[in-house]
């Protein structure tokens, strides 16, 4: 992105409108350190039309798009996907851009994740029961599940078109109206959707995208006219969120931050348990809530699979976000680049080793970077290995045996992700079994997004993607019915939200 991106104006209802005051917010290289883009600062007056014209979509009578027949709904979802897929590389490139990401984890997680993100939410929503009939205990009865009302979504800097359409696509399939709130620090790819989602067809007022800082968002997920909030951040924030929404009652989704531990067993695989942890616990820079940043290694084998580790970190190639070849890019901001050398610098004062890293790559003169560090002689009890650094700051613990392994992995406030590396999957599922955490991977690392995806503990309330994600965006009612009634054969049955 050599030129300036400017946008003069916000999306409110789907339309680009002035904004209600002056302020603006810049958008900076995380690579060249220079202002790539301009975005208007979403004021509490912009919140305000928002939300009433996203409470107007949804409540302006029978054609309204909550009370549109379901295909209807995913023929524009469908468009959405479509639209994703014709502009990936532009939706990575400017993505990269922003927040540092190296391209080549940008178009799989920025543009081909939300497709399947969307195709996913599209296929769940045709096999998932809206209305069904039931036999109650007094009579028969109708149970039906509406949508939840105006969503506050919002949206965080590492990820931010995949988190868009973990949280859009079952919002609007469901009925609902959205308020995006995209981060400051990446604000730019929100237009990009903004105009993908126009040309779908959503109609007037059930989509606005309101860039805007803390203060503003706290106002949005405490307005009376939001419904429910779905946030992706950290734990503070989701604290936060939780408190303020909990003034109106306000219906909340929090998936928050993680310290996943991933198991070597005696038996694994080390040459694929290793090329799969340079991707799972140094993805995107290893600003993932989802990174296996705790590695377990069996004392007996520690050295082994150190060394192994070291060779492995050290062939990661870090530079330029758009270079193809690049694994390992700029953190988003100058303070999360000193965050992680502070962390770093704690890390060894507590006793932990740099077994590689631990610096700014020499070969860098500007940009965020910081080198993907690999930390030995970690003790669980350590900072390092307790709290979420989000960077490429990995912890290599030794541990006794399986027991000590499984008590170590459950010895986190995190509950988020985890994988386990084994001879025998049988095993490794009896392990996974045994892990207080929300998503588990045995020999692998994978997302699935017809599963439910979120966290134990304070890694978040809720569940994202699969039918539990879809229900979280709509309200259960009964409907009691006169004894002796049978329900009508109807096409349309389950098909109304």
């Amino acid at each position: 992105m050599s030129e300036v991106a400017e946008y003069g104006e916000l999306v409110i209802g789907g339309e680009l409108v002035a904004p209600a005051g002056q302020d603006v917010i810049e958008v900076v290289s995380p690579h060249t350190e220079e202002v790539i883009g301009r975005v208007p600062h979403a004021s509490r007056a912009d919140v305000d039309r928002a939300v009433a014209v996203a409470g107007k979509a949804f409540d302006q009578g029978r054609g309204a798009w909550p009370r549109l027949p379901l295909e209807q709904r995913l023929a524009v979802a469908e468009r959405i996907r479509d639209g994703i897929a014709a502009r990936a590389d532009e939706i990575a490139r400017v993505i990269s851009s922003e927040n540092g990401s190296p391209y080549s984890w940008s178009i799989l997680a920025q543009a081909y994740g939300p497709m399947m993100i969307w195709d996913s939410a599209i296929a769940t929503a045709r096999e998932f029961a809206f209305e069904e009939h039931r036999a109650g205990a007094l009579g028969p009865i109708l149970v039906r599940r509406e949508p939840v009302g105006v969503v506050a979504a919002v949206v965080p800097w590492n990820v931010p078109q995949f988190v868009a359409a973990a949280k859009l696509a079952p919002a609007l399939i469901a009925g609902c109206s959205v308020i995006l709130k995209p981060s400051p620090e990446t604000p730019l790819d929100s237009y990009l959707l903004a105009e993908i989602v126009r040309e779908a067809g959503l109609p007037e007022g059930v989509l606005s995208i309101l860039p805007a800082d803390r203060e503003v968002s706290e106002y949005l997920v405490g307005h009376p006219g939001v419904d429910k909030v779905s946030f992706t951040g950290s734990v503070p924030a989701g604290k936060r969120i939780m408190e303020v929404a909990s003034r109106n009652l306000t219906r909340v989704t929090l998936e928050l931050g993680g310290k996943s531990a991933a198991i070597l067993l005696p038996d694994a695989d080390l040459d694929e348990a290793v090329a799969n942890l340079m991707s799972s616990a140094y993805m995107n820079n290893g600003q993932a809530c989802v990174a296996q940043t705790r590695i377990l290694a069996p004392r007996s084998g520690y050295d082994e699979i150190a060394d192994r580790l070291v060779a492995a970190v050290g062939a990661l190639a870090v530079g330029d976000p758009l270079a193809e070849a690049t694994q390992v890019g700029p953190l988003v901001t100058r303070r999360q680049q000193q965050r992680n050398l502070d962390y770093i610098r704690v890390g060894q004062e507590e006793g932990a080793k740099v077994l590689i890293g631990g610096g700014v790559p020499a070969a860098q003169e500007r940009g965020w970077y910081v080198e993907p560090t690999l930390l030995g002689g970690v003790d669980n009890r350590m900072r390092v290995a307790r709290e979420e650094i989000f960077g490429p700051v990995v912890c290599l613990i030794p541990y006794e045996d399986e027991a000590d392994a499984l008590r170590i992995a459950n010895d986190s406030d995190y509950g988020l992700s985890g994988s386990v590396w084994c001879g025998d999957v049988e095993h490794g599922i009896d392990v996974a079994r045994q892990v207080r955490t929300g998503t588990y991977s045995v020999n692998t690392f994978s997302l699935d997004f017809k599963g439910p995806f979120g966290g134990y503990k304070q890694s978040g309330i809720g569940r994202e993607f699969g039918p539990e994600g879809l229900a979280s965006y709509l309200e259960s009612k009964t409907v009691h019915l006169p004894a002796g009634y049978t329900p009508a054969a109807s096409a349309e049955a389950g098909q109304e939200a």
